[in-house]
């Protein structure tokens, strides 16, 4: 397993557009990947799940991957959020 903290810039925080954006790169990786914020995780991969974390801009998130692609797939979405997800 890899995991790795980012602070959420986006000025909408992972909503709408930002999170479906996220899921879609999330998808693109064969890893079992997660988001926590808080005490709260959920699947990359699931819209709802993401959505359901709310977290606004300045939100710390740990986002962690388990499987072949662990490492990029984490690297990538950490770079994501970190360039404010397009």
């Amino acid at each position: 397993m890899y995991s790795r903290s980012v602070i959420v810039t986006n000025k909408e925080g992972l909503h709408a557009r930002p999170a479906a954006n996220f899921v879609k790169r999330a998808g693109q990786f064969v890893s079992k990947i997660t988001v926590t914020k808080d005490d709260r995780s959920a699947d990359a991969k699931s819209i709802v799940g993401v959505l359901t974390l709310m977290a606004n801009q300045n939100s710390e998130i740990l986002i962690a991957a388990e499987g072949e692609d662990e490492k990029r797939a984490v690297d990538a979405l950490v770079e994501m959020v970190k360039e404010k997800i397009g």
